[in-house]
């Protein structure tokens, strides 16, 4: 079993910026890594990758994700993924954290995109047809150039208005899609569930703690989880603590009794008998 490199964020070019960008066909022929990125990974920022021409396989939280010319993937804070290095594949990496969120967008347009990003409100992966694509590139080299060539007081500002361009032409096509929720009752609502209960679901995973703790009665929480993802609260809390503890059995040096201790397991015969 693999166990995931935790990435920080690191820009040694712009120490501060809080964002990097980078071409996908450099990041594969880098030879100063500290680590394979064929090697599963738990990054602690956002991130896009855009292909701009090529086929190849990228792996998410799990499962993998075939992609070719056009394809889009989004990749949370927190997520594991990995590369599958194919040298004949071509695109662009946009790298930014929750403080660069916080310093250059407004409310909402942090909340586009934390629903672009949220793998339980959509898939991480979207596909452009070759127009949108072109006008998608178009942003990306001006981005480049700034970041790269111009380097000024006002690169940054600039930036942030091309990627804010980029990430509401992104949204705009998952909406025409069907593939964003973003007209649905209760939205802002579970994030805030969202939020709370993958920082707590090892210590606490009863609804009543969540009904408690966000103010909402129990029959409130059921109708949010089932307005979004038409299953109930506790049906969600239980997804979250699944995928949580096979990010822990892949993310700790630790023993299988002793993470199952941690996430809430007094007997590691239970544990074993809660995933058969």
């Amino acid at each position: 079993m693999e166990t995931p490199i935790q990435i920080k964020f690191e820009n040694s070019q712009q120490p501060d910026s809080e964002f990097d960008l980078l071409k996908l066909e450099e990041l594969y022929t880098r030879k100063n890594l500290d680590h394979s990125i064929e090697h599963i990974h738990r990054v602690s920022f956002y991130m896009l990758i855009v292909i701009s021409k090529g086929q190849g396989r990228h792996t998410i939280d799990f499962q993998d994700f075939e992609y070719d010319t056009g394809t889009i993937l989004s990749i949370r804070k927190d997520q594991i993924h990995k590369f599958h290095i194919h040298p004949k594949a071509r695109g662009y990496i946009i790298l930014f954290t929750d403080q660069f969120l916080a310093s250059y967008f407004e409310q909402t347009e942090s909340q586009i995109i934390i629903q672009l990003f949220n793998e339980l409100l959509g898939s991480p992966k979207m596909s452009l047809p070759s127009k949108e694509l072109k006008d998608i590139e178009s942003i990306l080299q001006r981005i480049c150039k700034e970041y790269f060539s111009n380097q000024d007081e006002y690169s940054m500002g600039i930036i942030r208005s091309e990627l804010q361009i980029l990430i509401s032409k992104l949204y705009r096509t998952k909406k025409k899609k069907g593939e964003i929720i973003s007209e649905r009752k209760y939205l802002k609502e579970f994030i805030q569930l969202q939020r709370l209960v993958e920082k707590h679901v090892f210590q606490h995973s009863q609804v009543s703690y969540y009904s408690k703790e966000l103010g909402y009665s129990t029959k409130t929480l059921n109708a949010i989880t089932r307005s979004i993802l038409n299953k109930s609260a506790k049906a969600f809390i239980d997804e979250i603590y699944i995928k949580q503890i096979k990010r822990l059995l892949l993310n700790s040096t630790h023993s299988v009794k002793e993470i199952a201790y941690d996430t809430g397991f007094e007997e590691s015969t239970n544990f074993y008998k809660y995933f058969k």
